[in-house]
């Protein structure tokens, strides 16, 4: 099982970065729509078959989030 709420996650990670959710699709070269229609999809972010192959081995699967360190010289 998918521990992590990957819809409420993304909206934090949004509101922490101070981007709205169409800033990160046009960011990330994606429309909005496609961007909502992921976030939203229970199955959009994380394979299915792959939680089924975790979950048969006894496992959840918990997302952590690291910030990246900026590179100065980029």
């Amino acid at each position: 099982m998918l521990k992590n709420n990957i819809e409420k996650d993304i909206k934090i990670k949004c509101v922490e970065a101070d981007i709205t959710q169409s800033a990160l699709a046009e960011k990330i070269g994606k429309t909005v729509q496609y961007v909502n229609r992921i976030v939203k999809k229970d199955e959009g972010v994380i394979n299915k078959t792959f939680l089924q192959m975790m979950e048969g081995l006894g496992y959840d699967i918990r997302l952590t989030y690291e910030k990246r360190e900026e590179n100065i010289d980029e």
